[in-house]
């Protein structure tokens, strides 16, 4: 059975890469873009999961200082507290899940990112309201469509790895120093659960970040260690 599957060792390079850049270049500027947008997955998150339990979202906000705010209205309802609440951290994560599990599989990156800029171009039009947050967005969308239709198919995939990969480090990064910080402002999802259910926020925040390290786990896993392509298999046997 072990023949029947191989390392993606590519993949598995670039994702090493992508946490590298990630790590040593964190507070520099050609990073910055990077961590709005995933705000921006964050804060989606949390419209995506307020909308599933029969709310409304009225805007989304982002800030220069990577901050983000979604204003919703749903029906009081503990459950849906939680639910929206921890749409936030842990939708980053299945977001840069997805996003490897699409990066691992197609050939050209052209549709992905498509559908990125579709993303980003449906949330402007719908819930964005301030100039920044415009500026930003629109700009992302913008991007993104030209990169999907001018880029190469390298540069596409790899930004493609470098986003998912930096979506699922990105919010664990913040569960760690926003969350688990106890000295902070009283400001994130954690602390509004604590104050509805009288859990502690770092309960939550260690609930989220297992969570998350779960997800990543089992999507590495599944991406990196798979069955060969039919194509190889085929090229493979005609070679013999």
């Amino acid at each position: 059975m072990e023949a029947q599957h191989h390392l993606d060792k590519k993949l598995l390079f670039a994702l090493a890469a992508s946490a590298v850049l990630g790590i040593f270049f964190w507070n520099t500027w050609p990073l910055y873009p990077f961590k709005l947008l995933v705000v921006l997955m964050h804060e989606s998150g949390h419209a995506a999961a307020t909308l599933l339990v029969g709310g409304s979202v009225d805007r989304i906000a982002i800030s220069p200082d990577q901050g983000g705010v979604t204003f919703s209205r749903f029906p009081p309802s503990l459950l849906r507290e939680i639910v929206i609440a921890s749409a936030g951290y842990v939708g980053s994560t299945v977001s840069g899940c997805v996003l490897l599990w699409i990066a691992a599989r197609s050939k050209e990156g052209r549709w992905p990112l498509i559908a990125l800029a579709a993303w980003c171009a449906l949330v402007t039009v719908l819930y964005v309201r301030d100039g920044f947050t415009l500026v930003f967005v629109g700009g992302c969308a913008l991007a993104l469509a030209l990169l999907a239709r001018f880029g190469p198919p390298l540069l596409r995939r790899g930004l493609l790895v470098f986003l998912a990969a930096f979506s699922c480090s990105y919010a664990l990064y913040d569960i760690r120093d926003d969350l688990l910080h106890l000295a902070g402002s009283g400001g994130t999802d954690a602390d509004a659960l604590a104050r509805a259910t009288f859990i502690p926020a770092i309960v939550w925040a260690v609930g989220w970040g297992l969570l998350s390290i779960v997800l990543v786990a089992l999507t590495l896993r599944r991406i990196l260690v798979s069955a060969p392509l039919p194509e190889l298999s085929r090229a493979g046997a005609s070679g013999i």
